[in-house]
């Protein structure tokens, strides 16, 4: 096998036509990956990820060829993947208004073009969900684009075929949660093309890597909510000196010990099923 990309969470290994796509424990935040692994978090992103697979398969073929046909060492945090050609689009879901979508919503009371309502506050619920694409950056920070945009980048019939199976993968993934107690604010996805052409989701999907996990019952609009999802680390790392460059700053013991209890967390009560190691 051959190490062909390594990204900040993820490890890609060519394997024959296959890929290996390996999640390690490895954390980022803005686009800066931590000296500080947070144990079972590669495993939780796989495991969690499959789960999802299985339940979207009908609305959109994916890259996964087995979850055990993996070298041993991997075993639990890698998948034996199809290759895909990449879209240069991140396709993002939003059903409440948090993060970098809030920040936008402030400036220009639009996001990625959607205009939204007046009046909405952090972590108000949208009144449908919309999709608000960003760049894929190779270097530096992904920006908002709008659905023109994407039409430009890769033709009307891809981006309207892909604009609605990510509204449908996020508005069955939040229906999901709801019945679990969670609320999925916003998700994430990628999408690529196998050889033979056919659309095929990759990476990851409905993960705390790629979207926003809060508790229902403690969601108040207005406020930042309880995160069950990567955000714990980042509004740690905003009480830091930091001016957010590399190196990133070392993860206390007691920040690491609750960022993995969020990860573990959302994967039980998402599946129903006590995670083990």
């Amino acid at each position: 096998m051959e190490l062909v990309h390594s990204g900040k969470v993820r490890d890609v290994y060519a394997d024959g036509d296959e890929l290996i796509l390996v999640a390690s424990d490895r954390v980022s935040v803005y686009d800066v990956v931590l000296p500080t692994p947070i144990p079972d978090k590669g495993k939780i992103l796989t495991q969690l990820s499959l789960w999802w697979f299985e339940r979207l398969a009908d609305i959109i073929p994916n890259h996964v060829v087995s979850a055990t046909d993996v070298p041993q060492e991997w075993a639990g945090r890698a998948i034996r993947c199809r290759r895909l050609t990449m879209l240069p689009v991140e396709w993002i879901a939003r059903g409440h208004l948090a993060g970098l979508g809030l920040k936008e919503y402030q400036k220009s009371g639009t996001v990625s073009g959607v205009p939204l309502p007046d009046g909405l506050v952090e972590a108000s619920r949208l009144p449908e969900p919309i999709f608000t694409p960003t760049t894929k950056a190779t270097e530096g920070h992904d920006e908002f684009i709008t659905y023109d945009d994407v039409v430009r980048k890769i033709g009307d019939d891809t981006a309207a075929r892909l604009k609605d199976v990510t509204l449908e993968i996020y508005e069955r993934g939040a229906a999901l949660a709801a019945e679990r107690g969670i609320i999925i604010a916003d998700t994430k996805l990628e999408f690529g093309r196998a050889a033979d052409g056919t659309l095929v989701l990759g990476d990851e999907v409905l993960t705390p890597d790629s979207s926003r996990f809060w508790p229902a019952d403690q969601w108040v609009p207005g406020r930042p909510q309880h995160s069950l999802d990567k955000q714990f680390v980042r509004d740690w790392s905003s009480t830091l000196d930091w001016d957010r460059t590399p190196p990133g700053p070392v993860v206390p013991d007691e920040v690491v010990e609750a960022t993995r209890a969020r990860y573990v967390e959302v994967y039980e009560r998402l599946t129903g099923t006590a995670w083990s190691s």
